[in-house]
């Protein structure tokens, strides 16, 4: 159905309006990390700064090892990707290409796992943490995705519920096994949703401060988002180096996304069929 010119500009007028509703405060965050502290807590305030002061941001990025955080973070990041999309794309193919007795009722006690809020699963899961002496290791944040998320195990397999049986057949024909079907057919073809997989929990883990600030205690092991509250006291909190070191932070997540967009929108849509 084509739309009138006048259905057009009301469309476009209500989501421009969306649109700056959601970047305002963004676009106010980039602005005062140029400001003094004194302009930042102005009022009335004002959106652009007297005096853009670049070093702002190097004197945040040296107020705290931030290098050590960023190490940290990029490796956890790194390793957990690694292991959800290894470890679900291999659970995903079981659910998706076998048939086994169970099978529906193992599925479906996996997907009630998500139902279960991560905050019922904290104190166990640090108990179990202190017994293997993983407590202010990176151990705690790494090691559980690489047993696999019931929501990423979801995603692909509805990916490859979609995928024709001929592609597996003939490949037997050809003498392939199963890991090698998997690896050599199933694995290319999961590429976009193994793309959505990997952005998804790469800006969950980038972002996570929970689970970090529960399992670590040296500073040493810190990851960006711990550090970020080091600007945060109890009486008062350093608005400039935090803002400075926010907008540091969310700019990995950006240029990733905007360089998986298609594949994240393939991802998505072959995940639903």
């Amino acid at each position: 159905m084509k739309m009138s010119m006048k259905s057009k500009v009301i469309i476009y007028t209500l989501l421009t309006a969306v649109a700056v509703y959601f970047l305002a405060p963004f676009i106010y965050m980039f602005f005062t990390a140029f400001k003094t502290e004194a302009e930042a807590i102005a009022y009335p305030p004002r959106l652009f700064p007297s005096k853009w002061l670049f070093e702002n941001f190097k004197n945040a990025w040296q107020s705290q090892p931030f290098g050590t955080y960023l190490k940290n973070s990029i490796i956890i990041t790194v390793m957990t990707t690694a292991g959800q999309i290894i470890s679900c794309s291999l659970v995903a193919y079981g659910f998706a290409r076998f048939e086994f007795k169970g099978k529906n009722l193992l599925f479906m006690i996996l997907l009630s796992t998500m139902m279960i809020p991560w905050d019922v699963t904290m104190i166990p899961q640090y108990m179990e943490f202190n017994l293997f002496g993983w407590i202010n290791t990176l151990k705690p944040l790494i090691v559980p995705a690489w047993f696999g998320s019931a929501y990423y195990i979801f995603l692909m397999r509805q990916f490859l519920m979609g995928v024709p049986k001929d592609f597996e057949e003939a490949a037997r024909i050809d003498g392939a096994n199963a890991f090698q079907i998997y690896w050599k057919i199933f694995m290319p073809i999961l590429k976009p949703s193994l793309i959505l997989v990997g952005v998804l929990n790469m800006i969950t883990v980038w972002n996570d401060y929970l689970g970090p600030l529960i399992f670590l205690h040296d500073r040493s092991k810190y990851t960006l988002a711990l550090g970020l509250a080091t600007f945060k006291g109890i009486h008062s909190t350093r608005i400039i180096p935090m803002l400075c070191i926010t907008i540091i932070m969310i700019i990995p997540p950006i240029i990733i996304f905007i360089i998986a967009q298609k594949y994240i929108v393939e991802g998505t849509s072959g995940s639903i069929k």
